[in-house]
């Protein structure tokens, strides 16, 4: 895991709020654990509606989900509670609640 602090020169802020307005990823998000950048949301799934269809991992923009044996699967690590899991589900499996 690549420590934020030790990224050759490019700062990457401990949280969003310290992100510069239009600022540039030079890093995927999957390379920096950002979950703690929630902003007090999380999804969750309940598998017994879920089909695996795979539509909340197609459509994280970190991600964050994958389907594990039929199933999704957040990562925590990685989720920002951004919520677009969560409207894009079309079995509505996926449920914003808070942290």
């Amino acid at each position: 895991m690549v420590n934020p602090g030790e990224m050759k020169g490019i700062p990457f802020p401990p949280t969003w709020r310290e992100a510069p307005m239009g600022g540039v990823a030079y890093k995927p998000s999957t390379l920096l654990k950002t979950g703690t950048w929630r902003l007090g949301l999380k999804p969750v799934v309940d598998e017994e509606k879920c089909t695996g269809c795979g539509a909340c991992h197609l459509f994280c923009p970190d991600g964050a989900v994958r389907v594990v044996e039929g199933k999704a699967v957040i990562d925590y690590a990685y989720c920002k509670g951004c919520g677009i899991c969560s409207e894009e589900c079309p079995t509505g499996a996926i449920e914003m609640v808070k942290e």
